[in-house]
């Protein structure tokens, strides 16, 4: 499930499902680091979604810990392989 909002070192990031995301056709998602969001494409599958959710979270993650300059590729798979270790194995450290 992704969240309506999520903090990563204090700095809270909104989470947006828009139809279409500004400068790129072939984006899925985009974080706005100065205004605080994550915008993923609502028109895309529910596995998807959560997948690009981690991904952009992990640009927020890099950019909060000072990592302005991000290598595209090692985002991508940690990405890929972050979302599928927490799916797989029920990773979840909240309240049940």
């Amino acid at each position: 499930m992704i969240p309506n909002t999520v903090d990563v070192a204090g700095i809270e990031y909104e989470i947006e499902e828009v139809d279409h995301l500004e400068r790129d056709v072939d984006l899925l998602g985009q974080i706005l680091y100065t205004k605080g969001i994550i915008k993923l494409d609502s028109s895309i599958a529910q596995d998807r979604k959560e997948q690009v959710f981690v991904h952009e979270l992990l640009h927020a993650i890099f950019y909060e810990a000072g990592i302005e300059e991000q290598d595209e590729d090692l985002v991508n798979r940690l990405g890929i392989v972050l979302y599928q270790v927490l799916k797989q194995n029920k990773l979840y450290f909240g309240k049940s």
